[in-house]
């Protein structure tokens, strides 16, 4: 039977206290990080290349057909650059997956390979719509998050960006937007990425919200907001209070 080395145990006590004990609020740099944007040349995914674009970032719009990402990207201008989804991958440090439910699981099964390492951002919304408007839809694996991380399991799968406007982040008349970032991951060190991603854009703070087991209350609330921004002919986003 092997004796426990205390001094390695108090290490191990002493990393755990100085984790606990970090600013939540204290994130990294990632202005030199190369940002993809799958799905970039839909409404969503504009939107937010273009803020992050806006916000000095280095974007990648990716679409299955290089010339239709290089046009979007030609409109937004800010030095975006289009190209097809598996080089916009390829090239970038963070890939913002953006993509339409229906394309969510195709389009990830053939970028594995070009994913694999990456850190990426789901930031899809599987909903259905009827008369009565928008609701939620139950992915098998739970949420869109966990079925990109069964999906690419070499990445490092993260969620966020669910509850952002389309219209207020093509805006260009809108210089800050104020919401939260709903963030979810498994690792700190990612999440705490993604957070200081969206604190690129100004008015925008991430906030973490639980691992990607939670990830399917997050994608659902976008229902809730539909219909807020129907009633109120609003562009309703959240702000969590007293963090």
């Amino acid at each position: 039977m092997t004796t426990p080395d205390p001094a390695q145990s108090e290490n191990v006590a002493t990393r755990v206290k100085a984790a606990l004990k970090r600013d939540p609020w204290d994130l990294p740099d990632v202005s030199g990080l190369v940002v993809g944007v799958l799905g970039g040349t839909g409404d969503q995914g504009r939107g937010l290349a273009y803020r992050l674009a806006r916000a000095g970032q280095k974007v990648i719009i990716g679409s299955r057909a290089a010339e239709r990402a290089q046009t979007a990207a030609d409109e937004l201008g800010l030095g975006i650059e289009g190209a097809e989804n598996a080089e916009c991958a390829r090239r970038s440090d963070v890939v913002i997956i953006a993509v339409p439910w229906e394309g969510h699981a195709k389009t990830l099964q053939a970028l594995r390979e070009e994913l694999a390492g990456k850190l990426v951002i789901d930031c899809v919304n599987p909903l259905g719509f009827d008369k009565k408007g928008a609701y939620a839809l139950k992915p098998e694996e739970g949420s869109a998050a966990e079925q990109a991380a069964v999906l690419l399991p070499e990445s490092r799968v993260t969620a966020a960006f669910h509850h952002l406007s389309a219209v207020l982040l093509q805006d260009p008349q809108v210089e800050q937007i104020d919401t939260d970032v709903m963030v979810l991951g498994e690792s700190r060190a990612d999440t705490d990425l993604v957070q200081a991603l969206a604190a690129r854009i100004p008015g925008m703070r991430g906030v973490f919200a639980g691992r990607l087991r939670n990830a399917h209350q997050v994608e659902s609330l976008v229902a809730n907001l539909i219909s807020v921004n129907r009633r109120y002919k609003a562009h309703a986003g959240l702000r969590v209070t007293d963090v």
